[in-house]
């Protein structure tokens, strides 16, 4: 059963239309390729899409370009002769308007670079340097509003650098007086102990001070011993005589003296 006849007339449908467009494009694509070989002609093809998308095919070896001029040296060579002087009339005058406008922009630029002043009259010349100043009135407000700006930027970096130099200032304040108060903290009962130590070593001196002069010791052995018994007697066993007398009274103060006390008889 044969396909039905389609009816031409824009499909509704944007995913049918679409489907349609595709399939139709590529056939028509093939039989521009089976007519370029089987006949030998020169066929250009171009198809764009609703979308603007461009699909294009060209038999010429030497691309869709030379086509398109071939194209153009055929349509110009078919038209009417008088239309084709006309346009080109028009178009001398185009160009010569062009090169006029051309000539007297450079004119102007070579006057403004101090050049070809010597044709000037006075009121050119002044009306050359009012637009001068005029310019130079325009580039130096550009150039301190650019400054201004770029003074406004480093203005703001200024200040944000600062905050950060604050803010690492402070954190490290705060890092010193942390390890300060832990070093003068460790310092402090160091020195504490310290005293204390020292505390109790002059506390047990004075205690062996009191000690001694409580109970002094008592050389036992050696060449000194404590009187014994009364000294009276002692005196008694020598002789009478002075220099007995005298010798006994010597060796009584010299182991007084060394023993550390005066008896009580001796005035």
């Amino acid at each position: 059963m044969g396909r039905g006849k389609v009816e031409l007339k824009r499909i509704e449908n944007k995913i049918n239309r679409q489907v349609t467009f595709a399939k139709r494009r590529n056939g028509l694509l093939k039989k521009a390729y089976e007519l370029s070989v089987l006949c030998d002609a020169e066929i250009a093809l171009l198809i764009f899409s609703n979308r603007g998308k461009l699909y294009e095919f060209c038999s010429s070896p030497s691309g869709m370009a030379k086509t398109v001029d071939k194209y153009r040296k055929y349509s110009y060579a078919t038209m009417d002769p008088n239309q084709s002087a006309k346009d080109l009339q028009d178009k001398y005058q185009d160009y010569l308007k062009l090169k006029s406008r051309v000539e007297i922009l450079q004119h102007s630029q070579r006057h403004l670079l101090g050049e070809e002043l010597a044709e000037m009259d006075v009121n050119e010349l002044e009306q050359l340097e009012r637009q001068v100043d005029a310019s130079l009135r325009q580039i130096r407000s550009t150039k301190a509003r650019t400054m201004l700006d770029q003074l406004s930027d480093l203005k703001t970096k200024e200040e944000m650098l600062l905050e950060t130099n604050r803010d690492l200032r402070r954190k490290l304040d705060e890092s010193d007086a942390a390890l300060t108060q832990s070093f003068w903290g460790g310092s402090a009962a160091e020195h504490s102990q310290q005293q204390h130590q020292q505390q109790q070593q002059q506390h047990q001196q004075q205690q062996g001070m009191s000690s001694y002069q409580s109970n002094p010791p008592i050389q036992e052995a050696g060449f000194f011993k404590p009187l014994q018994g009364n000294v009276a007697l002692q005196i008694s066993h020598y002789n009478h005589s002075p220099a007995a007398v005298t010798n006994a009274s010597n060796s009584a103060t010299t182991s007084q003296n060394v023993n550390g006390f005066f008896p009580g008889w001796m005035v």
